[in-house]
């Protein structure tokens, strides 16, 4: 049996990602976890992020503006990715229903282990400042 070792960094980790809805890269986590643990590295964040993931804890959101971002809703829900500032906002009464990905499964003959849905444009404010830009 393979068993993981806690860690109070990593446990601080996952309540962080837990109790925030800004889906944080790598570099927002070591920031706000440096002042409580100053020997934090951040290789050991992208490290514990990794395993975390791995783990089915947090699931990636996946890369916005170079960065890979989380989350620490593993429930299944979708996404909106600016592609301007890079805000996410979860979308769940926008995602697929239940059942779906197991009735898409049957219909087409695969076993689906996992399904993403990210919806991608421009968030409200950069829309916003857009229509500002343009009068």
């Amino acid at each position: 049996m393979n068993n993981v070792r806690t860690s109070k960094k990593r446990d601080a980790m996952l309540a962080l990602l837990r109790s925030t809805h800004c889906h944080p890269g790598a570099d927002w986590v070591y920031r706000e976890m440096k002042s409580q643990y100053p020997d934090l590295s951040l290789g050991t964040v992208y490290r514990n992020l990794n395993h975390l993931c791995e783990r089915g804890l947090i699931q990636r959101v996946g890369a916005v503006n170079g960065q890979e971002r989380y989350d620490g809703v593993v429930a299944p829900h979708s996404h909106f990715v600016c592609k301007r500032c890079g805000a996410i906002l979860d979308l769940p009464e926008h995602s697929p229903g239940e059942g779906w990905l197991e009735n898409a499964g049957v219909q087409y003959g695969f076993r689906a282990e996992s399904c993403e849905f990210t919806v991608r444009g421009l968030c409200r404010d950069c829309v916003d400042a857009q229509m500002e830009a343009q009068t």
